[in-house]
């Protein structure tokens, strides 16, 4: 199932104030969140710090780009000592996955859950790697590297071509091999990317 995480967390966060104006009653806010005294309100810039989701019609991806030689470094700087140096058998230990192989496997009894065989959208390889990797420092890769690391690992599973520069236009043009092994939520309020 497919979220627009915007939405959610907008309904999520009317859920919450409802419920806590029900507990609190008319309390005032102090101006330092609300009747308990701590926090304070987002600015714009705190929001655009964390509104970083990267849409599969490339909407949301960054300024930048990267290739597949750039990628190749990043990689074995940043990525190899978890996942391995040719990205299908992670080193032990580590909790890594694996990131390549497994095409086909997924209704075999034994899947490999893979970039190259699971994940739907590049996009999703951009996002997930900008919030979440490097394990030991995540959110410390600039967009040059990650769209360098993304080119190399797409390259890598044969998912697009060695001289195929990645930026913000290619993120969403990039036809992964299971991109039509989901089933999307039909309901417009939650799965609309208009």
């Amino acid at each position: 199932m497919f979220i627009n995480t915007k939405k959610f967390a907008i309904g999520v966060g009317c859920a919450f104030a409802l419920s806590v104006g029900t507990v609190t009653g008319a309390a005032a806010d102090n101006g330092y969140g609300g009747p308990y005294g701590f926090g304070s309100v987002a600015s714009a810039a705190d929001i655009a710090k964390i509104d970083i989701d990267v849409m599969p019609d490339g909407r949301g991806a960054p300024p930048g780009q990267g290739t597949y030689e750039e990628g190749k470094v990043v990689y074995a700087d940043t990525c190899a000592a978890c996942h391995g140096e040719d990205m299908s058998k992670p080193v032990p230990g580590t909790g890594a996955a694996a990131l390549r192989g497994g095409r086909g496997s997924l209704t075999s009894g034994a899947p490999n859950k893979t970039i190259e065989s699971y994940w739907p959208y590049a996009s999703t390889v951009f996002d997930f790697v900008k919030r979440a990797m490097p394990l030991h420092a995540p959110g410390s890769m600039t967009d040059d590297e990650i769209y360098a690391v993304v080119a190399y690992i797409l390259a890598e599973g044969d998912i697009i071509g060695k001289d195929v520069v990645m930026n913000a236009d290619m993120i969403g043009k990039v036809q992964m091999p299971n991109r039509n092994g989901f089933i999307a939520d039909p309901r417009p309020d939650i799965f609309n990317y208009e």
